[in-house]
Parts: structure tokens; C-alpha cells; sequence
């Protein structure tokens, strides 16, 4: 089983509807967050910076079980799976601080382009991916 990543997230009021709920396109914002968090801004900055080459999602699915509300403490948990050369599927869940299940659950496949030109993932991301994967023994 991969090493799932964590990363807590507070809900604020501009996150959600009129309702108090967090609004629906919001939780895409938080799966992205997660990716930033675990690549690392500064490789995704240089990557594009130096060589042109950035992600593109590519696919998502997305259930929506349960509704967070404002000022709910949740936690996106992720985990990747690469699927060929060419794209990287990153699971990922947002649950309630201490929730006894997900409130979403989510899929997003990325692909990555070099001058809006598919090509395959580059080595470093999935050397680490790879690490990050690997189940604490």
C-alpha cells in the first residue's frame, strides 16, 4: 500500500456558499494544494521556469458524500499511481479532522507538457514520487 500524505486544511468563510458549505469547485483547489505540497513549488517553479515543462490535468472524477461547513479542519489524503510514461493518477480524499470516513473522494490524472507538447514525466518527479510511495517499514 503507498505512504498516504496529509495535508490539513481549514475551512474559511470565502470557501463557501451561501449556504455555509463549502462550494463544490473549491475541493479542486484543495487537491491541488496537496500536489503543490508534496512536488514542492520550488521543482514545479523550475521546472517551468527553466525547461518550459508543466502539468495539465488531464481527467477528474469526483464524489461528493458530505458537505464541509465553515470552519470544519479537514485533511486531503493523497496518493499516486503512475500509469504509463505519460501520466501520474493522484488519489485523493478529504476527510474531517478525526472523521471516521471521507467526505469527498477523488481521482485527478495529470499529464505533463513541454511547450504545450505532451512528453512523458520527467525522472525526478518520479524518483519522487516514488520515495514519497514507499510505506514506512
Amino acid at each position: 500500500m503507498p505512504k498516504i500524505h496529509h495535508l490539513p486544511i481549514q475551512v474559511y468563510y470565502e470557501d463557501t456558499d451561501h449556504s455555509g458549505a463549502v462550494y463544490y469547485a473549491n475541493y479542486l483547489k484543495y487537491f491541488e494544494r496537496a500536489r503543490e505540497y508534496i512536488l514542492g513549488i520550488e521543482l514545479l517553479v523550475n521546472l517551468w521556469e527553466q525547461q518550459r515543462i508543466g502539468f495539465a490535468v488531464y481527467k477528474v472524477a469526483v464524489t461528493y458524500l458530505d458537505a464541509a461547513k465553515f470552519g470544519d479542519a479537514l485533511d486531503v489524503q493523497t496518493w499516486t499511481k503512475m500509469d504509463g510514461d505519460y501520466r501520474i493518477i493522484w488519489h485523493q480524499d478529504i476527510w474531517r479532522k478525526n472523521g471516521d470516513k471521507p467526505i469527498i473522494k477523488g481521482q485527478v490524472e495529470l499529464v505533463c507538457l513541454k511547450n504545450a507538447e505532451l512528453i512523458a514525466i520527467p525522472e525526478q518527479i518520479i524518483q519522487l514520487l516514488n520515495s514519497s510511495n514507499e510505506v514506512n517499514q
